[in-house]
């Protein structure tokens, strides 16, 4: 299907019209839509706010877990030339109060109560704090807003791929979330390259446990569009109930990322004779490191070609990844090149910085941009890599994650690639913590495969030295925990742990 200048709404009237009775959604509770039911619900829906006074250019800020009803929510925006922002739900008054006020938003969307969390409540104190912002209570299984599709405006000329209609905030180096600025041609220009290495189908089953507010949550659902596959909607993952539901409705593409692959991988341990997930295809992951070692272990116990990974960034989504059809080597070690091929990548001191389709307009704060971008307009990604021969990306780890310790620089992530590979850690973490003699110290932080057979630091230090480790980045700490503290995409969450452990 050829995207020209199409934006969401004709890309997926496109769909409706090739294949309108294929699965689009299911959910854990069964329910499924259609690609015409979709459409329909989400035409319902646009009339319902429409007759609220949305329209185009209405800055809505929505905050929803992963349900069919934000599924709806995006399409109906989409249809009536909005300007949405999706929000993560682990934001709390903090940070929606200061995304709202920014972006000057509307109309804020929350479910009424989430995970034990009053986001109503929120929602209605945030609003009190923004003059002519409006709240709305969306929930699952509920009827969404409904109008009279007839009476819907055309859609608006000025919803076209080319403006911006997106707004996804990301933390970053300053203390205020920062909002990037998409548009819908940006959007399909990382989810049709995701499309293409994957090679999707029409019945492929994509596991949706990514959050549909984070970035990565709309490029599946617009590569489903694209492919015409289904989403088996999953709004908290969680491996003992939400295992189950994707091999029930047939998972082929397994995703999100380190964290989810070493549950599914778990749990096939624990059934070895029985196959978890009978018709996968390929594991996608991007969002958080991937010990190499995972991704043997995933293809030769799960099936499928193993963990097809890519790299991107909230302001420039899958920059690169890995094909299905690459060898098990690049699967393993890198995260694939260029993607789209018009993606330009270059390193400079080590850092990776990016230009391409899929790049944000920029930021909604302007002066953020300045240093954002370098004087021939590529993005500074705070990332360090390399590019092998074939140009295929190896991220070795962040600006700001590399362990100074007596002057010389200790990367995190090569650390914790070796560590992975003993067969008494499960998950592991390198941080760097003050230290007054050395400047920082390097500590270890694992989470065991087995609690009563723990490992050792003498141990550990043995098995580091045999992989022929320097003895200068062999860490000084070892700390055993019993999860690693991570964010909605996967990625551990470093300053936890470097203040749970400082002063140990």
């Amino acid at each position: 299907m050829s995207l020209g200048d199409a934006g969401f709404w004709p890309l997926l009237e496109r769909r409706v019209e090739l294949t309108p009775d294929a699965l689009f959604s299911v959910d854990e509770n069964d329910r499924s839509l259609s690609f015409a039911e979709y459409r329909d619900e989400a035409l319902r829906c646009a009339a319902g706010l429409a007759e609220r006074g949305v329209g185009p250019d209405t800055a809505v800020s929505w905050i929803l877990p992963t349900w069919t009803e934000s599924l709806v929510i995006v399409a109906a925006l989409a249809r009536l030339g909005a300007r949405q922002n999706p929000i993560l739900p682990i934001y709390r008054g903090r940070e929606v109060g200061f995304v709202c006020g920014q972006s000057r938003a509307e109309w804020l969307l929350v479910p009424r109560v989430f995970r034990g969390f009053d986001y109503e409540a929120m929602g209605r104190e945030v609003a009190a704090e923004h003059a002519g912002l409006q709240t709305l209570v969306i929930e699952p299984e509920r009827p969404l807003p409904e109008g009279d599709t007839r009476a819907l405006a055309p859609e608006p000329t000025s919803a076209g791929s080319a403006s911006v209609r997106w707004l996804f905030y990301t933390s970053g180096t300053t203390a205020d979330p920062k909002g990037a600025l998409h548009t819908d041609r940006s959007l399909m220009a990382a989810a049709a390259g995701l499309a293409n290495v994957l090679d999707l189908q029409p019945d492929d089953r994509v596991a949706l446990v990514f959050p549909l507010t984070h970035i990565g949550g709309i490029g599946w659902l617009l590569s489903g569009l694209l492919a015409g596959c289904a989403q088996i909607v999953i709004p908290v993952f969680d491996p003992a109930t939400s295992i189950p539901v994707l091999a029930r409705h047939g998972v082929t593409q397994a995703t999100a990322g380190t964290a989810f692959h070493q549950a599914y991988l778990e749990a096939q341990r624990a059934q070895p004779d029985v196959p978890l997930f009978p018709a996968v295809r390929a594991f996608p992951g991007g969002g958080a490191p991937k010990p190499p070692q995972l991704h043997y272990d995933v293809q030769n116990e799960l099936g499928g070609v193993g963990i097809v990974s890519g790299y991107g960034l909230t302001e420039c989504p899958i920059v690169t990844m890995n094909r299905v059809g690459d060898a098990t080597e690049k699967l393993a070690h890198t995260e694939g090149p260029a993607n789209p091929p018009e993606m330009q990548i270059r390193i400079v001191d080590g850092e990776v910085r990016v230009r391409g389709p899929q790049l944000l307009q920029g930021y909604l704060d302007p002066s953020l941009d300045e240093a954002a971008f370098d004087e021939d307009g590529y993005f500074r990604t705070g990332d360090l890599g390399t590019l092998d021969d074939d140009g295929f990306l190896v991220i070795t780890g962040r600006l700001k994650d590399v362990i100074i310790r007596k002057g010389e620089n200790i990367s995190a992530k090569e650390i914790e690639d070796l560590l992975h590979e003993h067969p008494k850690v499960a998950e592991a973490a390198a941080i760097g913590l003050p230290d007054p003699a050395s400047g920082e110290r390097c500590c270890a932080v694992v989470v065991c495969s087995d609690p009563d057979q723990p490992l050792g630091f003498d141990e550990m230090a043995a098995f580091l030295k045999q992989q022929d480790l320097m003895l200068q980045k062999i860490p000084e700490q070892l700390e055993i925990v019993d999860v690693l503290p991570r964010n909605p995409t996967g990625k551990v969450l470093k300053t936890e742990l470097r203040e749970r452990f400082a002063t140990s």
